[in-house]
Protein backbone atom coordinates (compact mmCIF):
# COMPACT_ATOMS: atom_id res chain seq x y z
CA UNK A 1 0.00 0.00 0.00
CA UNK A 2 1.67 3.25 -0.78
CA UNK A 3 2.34 5.73 1.86
CA UNK A 4 0.18 8.92 2.67
CA UNK A 5 3.42 10.94 2.20
CA UNK A 6 3.94 9.52 -1.25
CA UNK A 7 0.54 10.72 -2.71
CA UNK A 8 0.41 14.38 -3.70
CA UNK A 9 -2.85 14.92 -1.30
CA UNK A 10 -0.38 14.70 1.52
CA UNK A 11 2.40 17.33 -0.20
CA UNK A 12 -0.49 19.90 -0.78
CA UNK A 13 -1.75 19.14 2.51
CA UNK A 14 1.95 20.28 3.79
CA UNK A 15 2.34 23.18 1.23
CA UNK A 16 -0.65 24.60 2.37
CA UNK A 17 0.20 24.58 5.84
CA UNK A 18 3.43 25.74 4.73
CA UNK A 19 1.50 29.26 3.30
CA UNK A 20 -0.24 29.42 6.52
CA UNK A 21 2.48 29.91 8.16
CA UNK A 22 4.29 32.50 6.37
CA UNK A 23 1.57 34.02 5.99
CA UNK A 24 1.03 34.16 9.81
CA UNK A 25 4.94 35.67 10.55
CA UNK A 26 5.52 36.10 14.31
CA UNK A 27 1.96 35.31 15.05
CA UNK A 28 2.54 31.71 14.96
CA UNK A 29 4.45 31.91 17.82
CA UNK A 30 0.86 33.01 20.20
CA UNK A 31 0.21 29.24 20.07
CA UNK A 32 3.68 28.19 21.73
CA UNK A 33 2.88 26.21 24.59
CA UNK A 34 -0.70 26.28 24.27
CA UNK A 35 -3.11 23.42 24.43
CA UNK A 36 -6.03 23.11 21.45
CA UNK A 37 -9.20 20.95 21.35
CA UNK A 38 -10.22 20.61 17.49
CA UNK A 39 -13.92 18.93 16.94
CA UNK A 40 -14.52 17.11 13.51
CA UNK A 41 -10.86 16.35 13.60
CA UNK A 42 -11.08 13.83 11.13
CA UNK A 43 -13.40 16.05 8.52
CA UNK A 44 -12.13 18.00 5.64
CA UNK A 45 -11.73 21.89 7.75
CA UNK A 46 -10.50 20.02 10.65
CA UNK A 47 -7.56 18.08 8.80
CA UNK A 48 -6.16 21.18 7.37
CA UNK A 49 -6.03 22.42 10.66
CA UNK A 50 -4.45 19.54 12.06
CA UNK A 51 -1.70 19.63 9.44
CA UNK A 52 -1.08 23.30 10.23
CA UNK A 53 -0.69 22.98 13.90
CA UNK A 54 1.66 19.86 13.16
CA UNK A 55 3.57 21.42 10.68
CA UNK A 56 4.01 24.42 13.72
CA UNK A 57 5.23 21.98 15.93
CA UNK A 58 7.60 20.49 13.63
CA UNK A 59 9.01 24.54 12.46
CA UNK A 60 9.17 26.23 15.48
CA UNK A 61 11.78 25.37 18.40
CA UNK A 62 11.77 22.13 20.28
CA UNK A 63 10.37 22.92 23.57
CA UNK A 64 7.13 24.85 23.91
CA UNK A 65 5.06 22.44 21.66
CA UNK A 66 1.50 23.01 20.91
CA UNK A 67 -0.42 20.10 22.60
CA UNK A 68 -3.73 19.31 19.90
CA UNK A 69 -6.66 16.87 20.76
CA UNK A 70 -8.42 15.71 17.88
CA UNK A 71 -12.04 14.63 18.52
CA UNK A 72 -14.02 12.79 15.92
CA UNK A 73 -17.15 10.36 16.52
CA UNK A 74 -16.10 9.07 13.09
CA UNK A 75 -19.01 8.34 11.86
CA UNK A 76 -17.97 8.21 8.25
CA UNK A 77 -15.17 6.36 9.33
CA UNK A 78 -11.33 6.91 9.90
CA UNK A 79 -9.15 8.43 7.53
CA UNK A 80 -6.14 7.06 6.54
CA UNK A 81 -4.34 10.31 7.26
CA UNK A 82 -5.16 10.06 11.03
CA UNK A 83 -2.54 7.18 10.82
CA UNK A 84 0.16 9.57 10.34
CA UNK A 85 -0.60 11.52 13.87
CA UNK A 86 -1.15 8.68 15.65
CA UNK A 87 2.91 8.36 16.71
CA UNK A 88 3.09 11.94 17.04
CA UNK A 89 3.99 13.18 20.88
CA UNK A 90 1.92 15.94 21.24
CA UNK A 91 -1.12 15.28 19.37
CA UNK A 92 -4.32 12.90 21.17
CA UNK A 93 -6.45 11.50 18.89
CA UNK A 94 -10.02 10.47 20.41
CA UNK A 95 -13.11 8.89 19.61
CA UNK A 96 -15.54 11.49 21.15
CA UNK A 97 -19.43 12.46 20.70
CA UNK A 98 -19.62 16.12 21.14
CA UNK A 99 -23.24 15.70 21.62
CA UNK A 100 -22.84 13.62 24.56
CA UNK A 101 -19.25 13.82 25.76
CA UNK A 102 -18.27 17.32 27.46
CA UNK A 103 -15.79 16.13 29.89
CA UNK A 104 -12.98 18.39 28.14
CA UNK A 105 -9.22 18.35 28.18
CA UNK A 106 -7.98 21.51 29.77
CA UNK A 107 -7.01 23.88 26.74
CA UNK A 108 -7.14 27.47 25.54
CA UNK A 109 -8.26 27.45 22.10
CA UNK A 110 -11.46 25.33 20.62
CA UNK A 111 -12.61 24.81 16.94
CA UNK A 112 -15.76 23.20 16.65
CA UNK A 113 -15.68 21.96 12.93
CA UNK A 114 -18.12 19.00 14.48
CA UNK A 115 -20.86 19.25 11.73
CA UNK A 116 -21.51 17.04 8.51
CA UNK A 117 -21.63 19.52 5.64
CA UNK A 118 -21.78 16.58 2.98
CA UNK A 119 -25.98 17.03 1.67
CA UNK A 120 -25.54 13.02 1.54
CA UNK A 121 -24.50 12.24 4.80
CA UNK A 122 -26.28 15.07 6.63
CA UNK A 123 -29.82 13.78 4.80
CA UNK A 124 -28.23 10.02 6.27
CA UNK A 125 -27.17 11.37 9.51
CA UNK A 126 -29.96 14.42 10.65
CA UNK A 127 -30.25 14.12 14.34
CA UNK A 128 -26.85 13.69 14.32
CA UNK A 129 -26.05 16.94 12.07
CA UNK A 130 -28.81 18.99 14.14
CA UNK A 131 -27.55 17.99 17.48
CA UNK A 132 -23.49 18.54 16.74
CA UNK A 133 -24.28 22.13 16.04
CA UNK A 134 -26.59 22.84 18.95
CA UNK A 135 -26.25 20.30 21.81
CA UNK A 136 -22.40 20.35 20.45
CA UNK A 137 -21.47 24.08 20.95
CA UNK A 138 -23.64 24.26 23.86
CA UNK A 139 -21.64 21.81 25.66
CA UNK A 140 -18.09 23.76 24.54
CA UNK A 141 -19.78 27.38 25.69
CA UNK A 142 -21.19 25.40 28.87
CA UNK A 143 -17.60 24.44 30.16
CA UNK A 144 -15.77 27.83 29.10
CA UNK A 145 -17.76 29.68 31.37
CA UNK A 146 -15.93 31.54 33.86
CA UNK A 147 -13.19 29.39 33.03
CA UNK A 148 -10.39 32.03 32.89
CA UNK A 149 -7.92 29.76 30.86
CA UNK A 150 -9.73 29.83 27.67
CA UNK A 151 -8.42 32.37 25.31
CA UNK A 152 -11.09 31.72 22.35
CA UNK A 153 -13.31 29.71 20.95
CA UNK A 154 -14.32 29.36 17.03
CA UNK A 155 -17.70 27.89 15.57
CA UNK A 156 -17.81 27.04 12.22
CA UNK A 157 -21.24 28.17 10.71
CA UNK A 158 -22.16 28.22 7.24
CA UNK A 159 -23.21 29.99 4.18
CA UNK A 160 -26.07 27.88 4.17
CA UNK A 161 -27.65 29.67 6.86
CA UNK A 162 -28.85 32.57 3.84
CA UNK A 163 -30.57 29.84 2.55
CA UNK A 164 -32.04 30.64 -1.31
CA UNK A 165 -31.51 34.30 -1.22
CA UNK A 166 -33.83 36.61 -3.45
CA UNK A 167 -31.96 37.91 -7.04
CA UNK A 168 -31.65 41.48 -5.16
CA UNK A 169 -29.57 40.12 -2.13
CA UNK A 170 -27.16 38.05 -5.06
CA UNK A 171 -23.81 38.88 -4.32
CA UNK A 172 -25.28 37.70 -0.56
CA UNK A 173 -24.04 40.69 2.16
CA UNK A 174 -23.44 39.58 5.60
CA UNK A 175 -26.21 41.90 6.91
CA UNK A 176 -28.60 39.18 4.60
CA UNK A 177 -30.68 37.32 7.43
CA UNK A 178 -31.29 34.60 4.93
CA UNK A 179 -34.43 32.94 3.31
CA UNK A 180 -34.32 29.10 4.99
CA UNK A 181 -36.92 26.57 4.68
CA UNK A 182 -37.35 24.75 8.29
CA UNK A 183 -38.84 21.53 6.74
CA UNK A 184 -36.51 21.50 3.51
CA UNK A 185 -34.02 18.37 2.83
CA UNK A 186 -31.48 20.88 3.74
CA UNK A 187 -33.26 22.21 6.95
CA UNK A 188 -30.92 19.94 9.60
CA UNK A 189 -28.08 21.52 8.42
CA UNK A 190 -29.12 25.09 8.16
CA UNK A 191 -31.03 25.68 10.85
CA UNK A 192 -28.91 24.15 13.16
CA UNK A 193 -26.08 26.67 12.14
CA UNK A 194 -28.82 29.44 12.82
CA UNK A 195 -29.38 28.11 16.34
CA UNK A 196 -25.72 27.53 16.65
CA UNK A 197 -24.69 30.85 15.73
CA UNK A 198 -27.65 32.12 18.09
CA UNK A 199 -26.47 30.20 21.08
CA UNK A 200 -22.99 31.44 20.64
CA UNK A 201 -24.15 35.28 20.06
CA UNK A 202 -26.20 34.90 23.80
CA UNK A 203 -23.31 33.11 25.55
CA UNK A 204 -21.01 36.19 24.62
CA UNK A 205 -23.55 38.35 25.82
CA UNK A 206 -24.82 37.28 29.05
CA UNK A 207 -21.48 35.16 30.24
CA UNK A 208 -18.94 36.75 27.93
CA UNK A 209 -17.61 33.91 26.13
CA UNK A 210 -14.97 34.59 23.80
CA UNK A 211 -15.98 32.83 21.13
CA UNK A 212 -16.45 33.54 17.33
CA UNK A 213 -18.45 32.62 14.08
CA UNK A 214 -17.33 31.74 10.73
CA UNK A 215 -19.26 31.22 7.54
CA UNK A 216 -17.44 29.14 5.50
CA UNK A 217 -18.47 29.11 1.37
CA UNK A 218 -17.59 26.16 -0.74
CA UNK A 219 -14.37 24.97 0.65
CA UNK A 220 -12.35 22.78 -2.03
CA UNK A 221 -8.91 21.31 -1.54
CA UNK A 222 -7.05 18.17 -0.80
CA UNK A 223 -8.81 15.62 0.99
CA UNK A 224 -12.35 16.67 -0.41
CA UNK A 225 -14.37 13.41 -0.78
CA UNK A 226 -15.36 12.74 -4.34
CA UNK A 227 -18.49 11.81 -3.48
CA UNK A 228 -19.25 14.70 -1.46
CA UNK A 229 -22.29 15.98 -2.72
CA UNK A 230 -21.87 19.52 -2.96
CA UNK A 231 -21.25 21.71 -6.04
CA UNK A 232 -16.79 21.45 -6.58
CA UNK A 233 -16.77 18.00 -5.82
CA UNK A 234 -19.63 17.66 -8.26
CA UNK A 235 -17.71 19.15 -10.85
CA UNK A 236 -14.80 17.11 -10.29
CA UNK A 237 -16.66 13.53 -10.55
CA UNK A 238 -18.55 15.02 -13.74
CA UNK A 239 -14.90 15.38 -15.38
CA UNK A 240 -13.65 12.25 -13.89
CA UNK A 241 -16.51 10.34 -15.37
CA UNK A 242 -16.31 12.04 -18.93
CA UNK A 243 -19.76 13.78 -18.43
CA UNK A 244 -21.06 17.49 -18.74
CA UNK A 245 -20.39 19.66 -16.00
CA UNK A 246 -24.01 20.01 -14.09
CA UNK A 247 -25.22 23.37 -12.79
CA UNK A 248 -28.77 23.04 -11.35
CA UNK A 249 -30.03 26.53 -12.09
CA UNK A 250 -30.42 28.55 -15.41
CA UNK A 251 -27.01 30.04 -15.17
CA UNK A 252 -27.80 33.33 -14.48
CA UNK A 253 -27.14 34.01 -10.86
CA UNK A 254 -23.85 32.83 -10.33
CA UNK A 255 -21.77 33.82 -7.10
CA UNK A 256 -18.07 33.35 -5.54
CA UNK A 257 -17.33 29.79 -4.86
CA UNK A 258 -14.53 30.23 -2.63
CA UNK A 259 -12.07 28.59 -0.27
CA UNK A 260 -13.14 30.05 2.81
CA UNK A 261 -15.26 33.26 2.94
CA UNK A 262 -15.62 34.53 6.99
CA UNK A 263 -15.92 37.19 9.59
CA UNK A 264 -14.18 36.52 12.23
CA UNK A 265 -15.67 38.86 15.18
CA UNK A 266 -13.45 39.86 18.61
CA UNK A 267 -10.30 40.35 16.42
CA UNK A 268 -9.75 36.33 16.10
CA UNK A 269 -8.41 37.34 12.78
CA UNK A 270 -5.09 37.94 14.97
CA UNK A 271 -4.82 34.16 15.32
CA UNK A 272 -6.86 32.82 12.36
CA UNK A 273 -6.49 35.19 9.46
CA UNK A 274 -8.93 34.75 6.34
CA UNK A 275 -7.46 32.96 3.40
CA UNK A 276 -9.68 33.32 0.25
CA UNK A 277 -9.47 30.65 -3.24
CA UNK A 278 -11.27 31.46 -6.08
CA UNK A 279 -12.25 29.67 -8.73
CA UNK A 280 -11.23 31.23 -12.15
CA UNK A 281 -14.02 31.23 -14.70
CA UNK A 282 -14.05 31.72 -18.44
CA UNK A 283 -15.79 34.86 -18.32
CA UNK A 284 -17.49 35.29 -21.81
CA UNK A 285 -20.95 34.72 -20.55
CA UNK A 286 -21.53 38.19 -19.19
CA UNK A 287 -24.27 36.88 -16.96
CA UNK A 288 -21.35 35.30 -14.74
CA UNK A 289 -20.58 37.67 -11.98
CA UNK A 290 -18.16 37.33 -8.59
CA UNK A 291 -17.06 39.61 -5.97
CA UNK A 292 -14.10 39.90 -4.12
CA UNK A 293 -13.11 41.24 -0.61
CA UNK A 294 -10.15 43.40 0.06
CA UNK A 295 -7.71 40.53 0.21
CA UNK A 296 -4.96 38.84 -1.26
CA UNK A 297 -5.94 35.46 -3.63
CA UNK A 298 -4.11 32.53 -3.63
CA UNK A 299 -4.94 30.05 -6.67
CA UNK A 300 -4.38 26.39 -6.25
CA UNK A 301 -4.52 23.72 -8.69
CA UNK A 302 -4.97 20.20 -7.32
CA UNK A 303 -4.39 17.05 -9.26
CA UNK A 304 -8.12 15.70 -9.43
CA UNK A 305 -6.73 12.10 -9.20
CA UNK A 306 -5.65 13.03 -5.43
CA UNK A 307 -9.01 14.49 -4.78
CA UNK A 308 -10.76 11.41 -5.81
CA UNK A 309 -8.65 8.41 -4.64
CA UNK A 310 -7.07 10.17 -1.85
CA UNK A 311 -10.12 11.69 0.11
CA UNK A 312 -10.42 12.05 4.02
Amino acid sequence: MESLKATNQYNELVEDSRLIYDSLGNLNKCFLGKKILITGAAGFLGSQFAFYFKYLNETLNKTDKVKIYLWDNYIRGFPDWMNEFIPLQHFTIEKKDIIKDSSFPEVEYIIHAASIASPIYYRKYPLETIFSNITGIKNILDYSVDNNKIKSILFFSTSEIYGDPDPSNIPTKETYRGNVSCTGPRACYDESKRVGETICVNYHKVHKVPVKIARPFNNYGPGLNINDGRVIPDFFKNILENKDIQIYSDGTLQILSSNLVAKFNVNFTELFPVSLTTLEFDATDTDIEYFTADVTFKYTMYDITDISNNAL
